[in-house]
């Protein structure tokens, strides 16, 4: 595959502990990459991918889909078109009960913990919608020196500006999964609040835009109606970049190195009870 002359763009879904010597092999044969989030879980290896992509004038695309599903797009839309003014504040929240069905996913060492598995795509979202926070001040739960549960402040240059998360994965058996958001932008009120309840998907709040004049609306967000809509648009995406010779900032390595370094402040600031700086 590698020495295949025809195929420009490698897309690497392994477990993360592969991710960097197949992504330094496909970098070294010439290739673009898409490899799966996280990019690692330690700094150095994720620096060392970066810096052999700029070396190689080749793209490093992270697959952090989270920006892909239809809400989630939406709102970030919303946010970047300035139609309803500057965004003054935002929560986020991304949990989940301890999983049994997969080994490898039970051991959260391979993982990170959950303050890099999961809640890099919050902070990857974060860093997407606001630009990379000067610090973070978090307080959570650690085991063996990994995130378990976070509840995190990012401090931006901007002090009108008040970003917040709290992610983990110490929620009860019954709530397999749950994300939600709320924005506070000039002009309006974004939020959007699902998850797995037992076996179901439960919506508790449909994406809904409150407005300054008063009126409530449940925007639809659009994108495919298939299980994999998401996914298949990120692909699409990077295959797009590749044909136009220029790197989606949503899929960028960059970006997902940044949130990496976000995790990792987390869990600093945890241990040291005080703000960290990035």
């Amino acid at each position: 595959l590698l020495a295949d002359p025809k195929i420009d763009l490698v897309d690497i879904c392994l477990p993360t502990d592969q991710h960097e010597d197949v992504v330094m092999e496909a970098l070294a044969a010439g290739k673009h990459v898409l490899v799966e989030k996280p990019i690692a879980i330690d700094i150095d290896s994720a620096n060392r991918m970066v810096a052999a992509a700029r070396k190689a004038n080749r793209m490093l695309m992270v697959a952090q889909v989270l920006p892909f599903f239809p809400e989630f797009r939406w709102v970030r839309e919303a946010v970047t078109s300035g139609k309803y003014g500057a965004l003054r504040a935002a929560a986020f929240r991304r949990v989940i009960a301890e999983p049994s069905w997969s080994a490898d996913m039970s051991d959260f060492r391979k993982l990170g913990g959950w303050g890099i598995d999961l809640h890099i795509h919050d902070n990857h979202f974060i860093g997407l919608l606001c630009g990379t926070p000067k610090a973070v001040f978090s307080r959570g739960l650690l085991m063996e020196g990994l995130v378990n549960h976070v509840s995190t402040q990012y401090l931006f240059d901007d002090p009108n500006l008040t970003v917040s998360c709290i992610s983990g994965g110490i929620a009860a058996a019954g709530l397999k999964f749950g994300h939600s958001f709320e924005l506070f932008l000039e002009k309006a009120t974004i939020q959007f609040d699902a998850g797995t309840y037992g076996d179901s998907w439960v919506v508790n709040r449909p994406l809904t835009l409150i407005t300054s004049d008063g009126q409530v609306t449940n925007p639809t967000p659009g994108g495919g109606t298939e299980w994999c809509a998401a996914f298949t648009d990120e692909l699409q995406t990077a295959v797009d970049g590749v044909a136009s010779g220029k790197e989606p900032r949503i899929l960028s390595g960059q970006l997902a190195l940044d949130a990496l370094r976000i995790c990792l402040a987390e869990a600093e600031s945890i241990a040291k009870e005080q703000p960290v700086s990035l």
